[in-house]
C-alpha cells in the first residue's frame, strides 16, 4: 500500500473516533504514559485499567502505548533505570541492571525480561517503576494538551463536512 494512501486511511481513522476531544485525548495521555512504564507485557492492560475508571477512550488508551515499541522500548527501560536508581540513590553500577539490559538488548522475551526485573528485588524493581512513572508523566502531560487540539480539530472539520453535505442536499 502506498504512503500517501495509508496516511489518508489513518486521517479517517482518527477522525471518526467517537468521544469527546477530552476523552479521546485523555485515552491518549493514560495510553502514553503506561507504555513508558517498564511492565512491557502488561501496558495495555495498565493503559485500559487507567482508561475505564477516567472514563477515557480505551482506543486511544491503546494507541498510546504504541510509545513504546521494539525499537525503542530499551530505552525507556534503560532510562527508566537510571532516573529511578539517581532519585533513590542506587549506584548505577548494578550489576543485576546490566545483566537485564543485555536480555534487552539480545531481544529476549518481554515476559522473561520482566521476570529477570522480577526476581532482582524490590530496589531494582521500585527504580524501574519511579524512572517509568517519572519519564511517563513527563510524556504524557504534553501528549494530552496537544492531542486535545488535534482531536478538536479533526472532529471541527468532520462537522463542516458534514454540514456542506447536508447543505448541498437541501439545495439539490
Amino acid at each position: 500500500m502506498k504512503l500517501s494512501r495509508r496516511i489518508r486511511y489513518w486521517y479517517w481513522r482518527v477522525t471518526r473516533l467517537r468521544g469527546t476531544p477530552h476523552e479521546l485525548a485523555l485515552g491518549l495521555t493514560v495510553g502514553v504514559f503506561a507504555g513508558c512504564m517498564p511492565i512491557l507485557p502488561f501496558q495495555t492492560a495498565l493503559a485500559i485499567a487507567l482508561a475505564i475508571p477516567l472514563r477515557a477512550s480505551k482506543i486511544t488508551a491503546l494507541l498510546g502505548t504504541w510509545v513504546s515499541n521494539p525499537l525503542n522500548w530499551w530505552l525507556l527501560y534503560l532510562y527508566s533505570h537510571k532516573l529511578g536508581a539517581f532519585v533513590l540513590g542506587i549506584p548505577n553500577g548494578n550489576g543485576v541492571f546490566r545483566s537485564i539490559l543485555g536480555m534487552i538488548q539480545r531481544g529476549e522475551e518481554p515476559m522473561d525480561i520482566a521476570m529477570q526485573i522480577l526476581g532482582a528485588g524490590g530496589e531494582t524493581v521500585a527504580a524501574f517503576l519511579l524512572g517509568g512513572i517519572m519519564i511517563g508523566t513527563v510524556f504524557a502531560l504534553p501528549s494530552y494538551v496537544i492531542s486535545v487540539r488535534l482531536f478538536g480539530f479533526f472532529q471541527e472539520v468532520r462537522r463542516r463536512r458534514r454540514e456542506k453535505r447536508a447543505a448541498r442536499r437541501r439545495s439539490a
